[in-house]
């Protein structure tokens, strides 16, 4: 591993002052806290299986649907190596079990 850091001139929002940005007045880069929680198997429907059980049991935690905005597949086809990565993309609010604490609050 490298000891050479490099700096970033990050702006508020966390993006490069360098990026390019879209040019239209309803255009956007938008700030959406979601987060991946990954489940990884050597067999796809058990990956698959986990991330399922894993949702319902949050859900059923939350009280309310989880708010998944992306499932992303990857894999490793290497000979010993082999694996596939389900990645469910969640609001990180939702994790964080602001939904509950809220209907704490309203409750007390």
């Amino acid at each position: 591993m490298s000891d050479n850091l490099v700096e970033l001139q990050l702006d508020e929002a966390g993006l490069s002052g360098d990026l390019p940005r879209p040019g239209g007045p309803e255009d956007e880069i938008q700030d959406v806290p979601f987060r991946p929680v990954v489940f990884r198997d050597d067999d796809l429907p058990t990956a698959l299986s986990r991330s399922a059980e894993w949702l319902r049991a949050a859900q059923e935690w939350l009280g309310e649907p989880l708010d998944v905005i992306a499932i992303h597949l990857d894999y490793d086809d290497r000979a010993g190596a082999a694996y596939y990565e389900v990645k469910l993309l969640c609001n990180e609010e939702d994790l964080a079990g602001a939904p509950v604490a809220r209907r704490k609050a309203e409750g007390s």
